[in-house]
């Protein structure tokens, strides 16, 4: 009796599990068939938006993922970024429905936006994009980059370069490197991103290197050291004498010299700069600078000692 008992049991057991199997795997196939059923097609969308999207049609982006998809995430053409769109096709474009919208005033959240474009671009230098300070403060990929009708030759850009584009945000930048001495942006000979990662950097300022002076140092090898006679405020930071973006003064520097080394070096009583500046040696330091003589300013091994005079 016990034996009958406990196969009834299990038997009864095991036919609600088969049913309750059997009765989930009708509703996945619904909701995955719901799902489906919200997408348009790339042939809806360009019934409206033809010219629109002509220029993405022509570029090789776009001839990739609508020609030549290579997952079935880009095999949905428009709607792998767009999202479903078929109720905002169906109303004749009144309704968004559950699409995505990537203009600035778009009801989508810029997280939102931006999960869509990390879905592909998540590797090399956006791999830091998560916490970095244009993330916090809810920069949009799109606020750069625009896949439509781009006016850069590289990069999606929505100016024609990089320091425009950047520009668009970080004006007094652009107005610093209109100053006499400054960053060769203009020129084409550099670009913000030679200095740091927009899409995020573990260091400060988003510099592409772990500080200001190992950044310099990528282009002024030449004044790196290390010396046999060191001067400080140089090893510790190129930004202690230099603007970084420009500046009215020669060599980019803060200060006009001798003003910029007055900061650390006085000219009070019984210091060596005041005797460099007094009646009996003006006629020789009278309208010149402090690196006539002083000329390896960044450092020195000369046996001539810690006066970089050599």
């Amino acid at each position: 009796m016990t034996d009958i008992r406990f196969l009834f049991r299990h038997a009864a057991y095991g036919l609600g599990l088969s049913l309750a199997v059997l009765g989930f795997v009708p509703s996945a196939l619904s909701a995955q068939q719901k799902a489906a059923s919200a997408y348009a097609g790339s042939a809806s969308c360009l019934d409206c938006h033809k010219k629109m999207a002509a220029p993405f049609l022509e570029s090789a982006k776009g001839q990739q993922l609508m020609g030549r998809p290579r997952t079935e995430h880009e095999k949905k053409g428009c709607e792998s970024c767009h999202g479903p769109s078929k109720q905002h096709a169906n109303s004749g474009g009144e309704e968004r429905g559950d699409m995505i919208v990537y203009s600035r005033k778009s009801p989508t959240p810029v997280t939102e936006r931006n999960a869509i474009c990390l879905q592909c671009h998540q590797k090399t230098a956006r791999t830091l994009w998560k916490g970095s300070a244009h993330e916090a403060r809810n920069v949009a990929c799109t606020d750069c980059h625009v896949v439509m009708h781009h006016e850069s030759e590289r990069g999606a850009l929505k100016k024609s370069s990089v320091a425009a584009t950047c520009g668009s945000c970080h004006q007094q930048k652009v107005a610093a490197i209109q100053k006499n001495s400054h960053m060769p942006l203009g020129e084409q000979k550099m670009e913000c991103t030679s200095c740091h990662n927009p899409h995020g950097s573990p260091n400060e300022k988003l510099l592409i290197k772990s500080s200001v002076s190992e950044t310099c140092y990528q282009c002024h090898q030449e004044k790196r050291g290390p010396f046999l006679w060191q001067h400080i405020p140089v090893a510790e930071s190129c930004a202690n004498c230099h603007d970084s973006h420009g500046s009215n003064k020669e060599k980019m520097l803060k200060l006009s010299r001798p003003r910029l080394c007055q900061q650390c070096h006085p000219t009070g009583h019984g210091s060596p700069v005041a005797r460099a500046t007094d009646a009996a040696a003006v006629r020789f330091t009278y309208n010149k600078s402090c690196s006539n003589c002083h000329v390896n300013i960044h450092g020195s091994n000369h046996t001539a000692g810690a006066f970089f005079t050599r």
